[in-house]
């Protein structure tokens, strides 16, 4: 479900879905109750999950009130707005110009939410309240350039000085950063899937971290 194929500025492949490889356990919980929620009552969770983002903390009758307005349990409603959280949480981390508005639409549909909060979900994440949103989350947080763009070739030299190394294939990779630098560097092929295994790996031990209790968000 992580993966599906698509196009991309010509090219086919799959491509991982922006929630990540795997699907959250709280936007898995969350789709299974949308049939029965409501779009009013959804639109008042998403604005309290966007009011969040800002620093905006939900009072703690927000759910009681919510749930006497439209008959939905206190439970499921927290089900509802963790997902929501979420699933706008996958979205805001990354940039607009790397997750088109299209994209992201596609992908609420493959994650199989309702199209009747498709909208909602979009607007929430490229509307006007973007900007205000991701001035409150960079306040108070040291961050690391993101990778807005990724070029790689593969050289083949025909001769070298060194005999052996004829015909040896290597990655020329060149990144580009949000803070405008970037960064070009080369590596064998052999390097590259060592590179490849690594990340692998780091992507596998965060996967078993977000498994642990400890890090579950309590309803």
């Amino acid at each position: 479900m992580a993966l599906r194929a698509g196009t991309a500025g010509g090219l086919s492949g799959d491509r991982t879905l922006f929630v990540g490889a795997k699907v959250p356990h709280e936007i898995k919980s969350m789709v299974k109750l949308l049939k029965s929620t409501d779009k009013s009552t959804f639109r008042e969770l998403l604005k309290a999950a966007v009011s969040s983002f800002e620093g905006v903390a939900v009072g703690e009758d927000f759910f009681p009130n919510l749930s006497n307005e439209c008959g939905q349990s206190c439970e499921s409603l927290a089900v509802v707005f963790s997902g929501v959280l979420s699933l706008l949480r996958a979205a805001y981390r990354q940039p607009q110009t790397s997750l088109k508005k299209e994209v992201f639409k596609a992908d609420l549909t493959e994650l199989k939410i309702p199209q009747d909060f498709v909208a909602d979900l979009a607007s929430a994440v490229y509307g006007p309240k973007r900007t205000a949103v991701e001035d409150a989350l960079s306040k108070g947080h040291s961050r690391f350039p993101r990778l807005d763009n990724f070029r790689w070739r593969v050289d083949v030299a025909i001769s070298t000085s060194a005999l052996s190394r004829s015909l040896e294939p290597t990655i020329m990779a060149e990144m580009s950063l949000s803070d405008g630098s970037k960064h070009t560097f080369e590596l064998p092929v052999s390097k590259f899937h060592e590179l490849r295994y690594n990340v692998a790996s780091l992507v596998k031990e965060m996967e078993d971290l977000e498994k642990k209790n400890i890090l579950k968000i309590q309803d």
